[in-house]
């Protein structure tokens, strides 16, 4: 019974919270791509400065390195942190300019949602006729719902317009009948003014 008894613990500490198994280490996560470019360069940047190391720098400048050796190292770093610093710019201005972190993060994320999909990627049959079909009759009924969307719109664009002309000409006809009428009713006005005086200038 003590033999059982001093076994449990034993074996107590060397089982896992999960039933008695070890944990598995957690698995690291993979480095995006615009991580992995700073890498690059702060790669490159460190090969670049061995390859310009102090001693060859020294060997360039030998007189002078004999006459001021705390002068030609101070120069030496200074050179090297001005020439990390322009690259860094420049390297910044070109992921700037050409939109790298987001092109970076986009991959990351096409590269994401192919891990999670079901489906098989496409691969070519081998007939190029229906591997052409395939790629673009998709392209085609996209293009052709576009098109009768925009022709749709178009239509009833051109419908308004039409009654708004319409109502124009309307509006047209109405304001030319007023104008008849009331020049009529002026004329009418004038020819009773007319028989009037003359009626006053008749002789007695």
């Amino acid at each position: 019974m003590a033999a059982a008894g001093g076994e449990g613990p034993a074996r107590a500490e060397g089982e896992g919270a999960t039933g008695g198994f070890p944990s598995l280490p957690a698995q690291e996560e993979e480095p995006g791509r615009g991580q992995l470019f700073s890498t690059v360069v702060d790669a490159f940047l460190e090969k670049l400065v061995a390859a310009g190391s102090y001693q060859r720098f020294a060997n360039c400048y030998h007189r002078f390195y004999k006459l001021q050796p705390e002068m030609t190292r101070s120069i030496y770093d200074q050179f090297i942190s001005q020439l990390q610093t322009s690259i860094q710019e420049e390297i910044h201005e070109i992921k700037k300019e050409g939109n790298l972190e987001e092109l970076f993060a986009s991959m990351d994320r096409i590269v994401e949602e192919a891990k999670n999909r079901k489906e098989p990627a496409w691969r070519p049959s081998g007939i190029p006729e229906e591997d052409i079909h395939s790629a673009m009759v998709p392209y085609l009924l996209k293009h052709q719902t576009y098109l009768r969307r925009a022709l749709k719109e178009k239509e009833e664009e051109n419908r308004k317009l039409a009654e708004s002309v319409l109502a124009g000409r309307e509006r047209i006809s109405e304001m030319q009948q007023q104008i008849q009428n009331r020049k009529q009713a002026w004329q009418a006005i004038s020819k009773e003014q007319r028989e009037l005086i003359m009626a006053f200038q008749e002789p007695e």
